[in-house]
């Protein structure tokens, strides 16, 4: 529907055509709990139609809010598409809102501590969500001192109960052991997530579990992590591929990651499927296009976005936090052209 040109549509324009009071109008956009379903959807329809958008200067000094989900994310995190995946989730469930996404990026030599403290300081979001979690990560405990609603992507060991999302990397952990050992491999190595993230602590304990209660011999990778470059990786694996005591099975807890490792694995000669197997997380399906031999299970990220979105709105609706957290559960892994699933728990 076309308005005359230059005229700037308002709640006036949205309450004549549907018949609604302004201040209903108005609630209805906001998501007011007290308006319906069925008038929220009008509503919103008609707001679409002629391109409503509120100025949200105004909304801001009329309810002190920014109508704002800052996303602060870390910038070499566009590896895999990982970014892209987490913020179409994020924004597919904030399109139904009236909130939008601001990316605030920060990069590995920079504190991360300061994004969070921006948005503090200048009130620039109702909310925050957060990846790359620690046990103890000093970012959680200032958004919680400072009553900031906020999720994170991956849990923390500090006894504040929070929203979150999480993938149950202990039990990808488990599965890939279980697997590389039913394929008959008994020297297996995990290339794992650097120590001081949460992820780290699950994944080596799925690990060091499985592989024990199996009877396996447990296999180091020194001096790399999945953060690695690959060039490092490569080079690291590739010595470790040609030791006497090399690892028939690797474990990798990333997709991008995974890459340098099969460099490193064909430049020691080695083929994948004959002398070693490997299996891999990944966010994008394309390893087992890479090389099909690679077993692999799939994390959701996208979906991971949408169940953030959900936490952190409903953290700034006062639900219970305890109420907001979800663990995404790995199946598989799927070695040559099944991909593998995932579902996430409420």
């Amino acid at each position: 529907m076309a308005l005359p040109r230059g005229e700037r549509p308002t709640l006036k324009m949205i309450a004549f055509m549907t018949g609604y009071a302004v201040t209903t109008v108005s609630r209805a956009l906001n998501d007011a709990p007290d308006i319906g379903a069925e008038t929220k959807r009008r509503v919103r329809l008609v707001a679409d139609q002629i391109g409503y958008r509120p100025n949200r200067a105004g909304v801001r000094l009329r309810t002190g809010k920014t109508q704002v989900i800052s996303l602060i994310l870390n910038t070499q995190e566009e590896v895999m598409g990982i970014t892209s995946h987490l913020i179409y989730g994020i924004s597919e469930v904030l399109a139904a809102t009236p909130y939008h996404l601001v990316v605030t990026p920060y990069s590995y030599s920079n504190d991360p501590m300061e994004p969070v403290q921006y948005v503090l300081e200048t009130g620039s979001a109702d909310g925050v969500v957060l990846s790359r979690t620690q046990p103890d990560d000093p970012r959680v405990r200032l958004l919680a001192e400072r009553g900031l609603p906020f999720a994170t992507h991956g849990r923390t060991d500090m006894g504040l109960c929070h929203p979150f999302h999480d993938f149950d990397n202990a039990a990808f952990a488990r599965r890939c052991v279980e697997e590389l050992a039913a394929r008959g491999r008994r020297r297996l190595a995990l290339l794992a997530p650097p120590p001081e993230m949460t992820y780290h602590r699950h994944m080596v304990t799925g690990f060091v579990e499985a592989v024990h209660d199996l009877g396996l011999d447990e296999i180091s990778v020194p001096g790399i992590t999945v953060d690695s470059s690959l060039a490092d990786i490569r080079t690291a694996t590739a010595h470790l591929m040609r030791s006497p005591s090399r690892p028939d099975g690797i474990i990798s807890g990333s997709g991008a990651a995974t890459f340098g490792l099969v460099a490193g694995i064909e430049a020691a000669g080695l083929a994948l499927g004959r002398e070693i197997d490997l299996c891999s997380k990944q966010s994008t399906p394309i390893l087992s296009w890479f090389r099909p031999q690679i077993g692999v299970v799939d994390e959701d990220v996208r979906q991971a976005g949408r169940e953030l979105a959900h936490a952190v709105l409903g953290h700034i609706s006062g639900r219970d936090a305890a109420s907001l957290q979800t663990l995404m559960r790995p199946t598989g892994p799927v070695w040559a052209a099944n991909p593998a699933t995932v579902v996430a728990d409420p």
